[in-house]
């Protein structure tokens, strides 16, 4: 089923709401979205009634913890974002628990900076993460390694910044990553100085995912907020 872009992106005019893969009945982008964005068959945003892994509180927010007891509170949209992660995470966990939580994908420019960052966010709140700069071996070959870590990690990352988006136009390797994260249909974008709408203009596969960005939340935040999805924690 395709996914409405709605609860990250907005139908600001009818001519978003045309780009939409799940409401526009003219989108030029037609059926090829149905592979990446559900589980099964299943709705991408999950039946939201009836999980184990996330409360609902009475103002229509949603709350989890992470594994270092940091409590979380999710927006409707964001929740309907994660959502189908957390509950992939928390079957991958029963399956396969030598798994990294996560695996995060980014541009090689942002390596020493933003995607560091977020790393180091991600583990203080108690995730373990596939990343780069700490898990590829010296002399090692990288491609091999990267698909090693895709292999052996729940759930990806991927950190849009200005700088993936010209990886992503160069077909660079963070282009190779995100290929194969879309075809696993376990990608969550995190939208960090760059809009949906600049990111559909280079993958509009990725684009169709719904995600969190830093233009609403701090980066703390959002490395929370993923931590908490993935730690596949019961609520209490």
């Amino acid at each position: 089923m395709a996914q409405c872009t709605a609860p990250v992106r907005g139908h600001r005019s009818p001519a978003a709401a045309a780009d939409c893969p799940a409401c526009g009945g003219r989108s030029r982008y037609g059926s090829s979205y149905s592979s990446y964005s559900s589980y099964g068959g299943s709705s991408p945003y999950g039946s939201g009634r009836g999980s184990t892994y996330g409360a609902p509180s009475s103002g229509g927010s949603t709350s989890r913890r992470t594994r270092t007891g940091r409590s979380v509170s999710y927006s409707p949209s964001e929740w309907r974002a994660v959502e189908p992660y957390a509950e992939k995470a928390a079957e991958q966990a029963r399956a396969h628990p030598e798994r990294r939580d996560l695996f995060l994908c980014h541009a090689w420019d942002d390596r020493q900076g933003s995607a560091a960052d977020l790393n180091r966010l991600l583990k203080a709140n108690g995730a373990s993460v596939w990343f780069s700069e700490e898990d590829i071996p010296l002399g090692s070959l990288m491609i091999r390694e990267i698909d090693k870590g895709l292999r052996n990690s729940r759930i990806g990352i991927v950190l849009v910044t200005p700088a993936l988006i010209k990886s992503i136009n160069n077909e660079g390797i963070a282009e190779k990553e995100l290929a194969v994260l879309l075809a696993s249909r376990r990608v969550v974008p995190v939208m960090h100085g760059v809009t949906f709408d600049e990111l559909n203009d280079v993958s509009t596969m990725l684009a169709s995912h719904a995600g969190l960005s830093t233009a609403t939340s701090s980066l703390d935040d959002v490395a929370a907020k993923l931590a908490a999805a993935a730690a596949a924690l019961p609520v209490a």
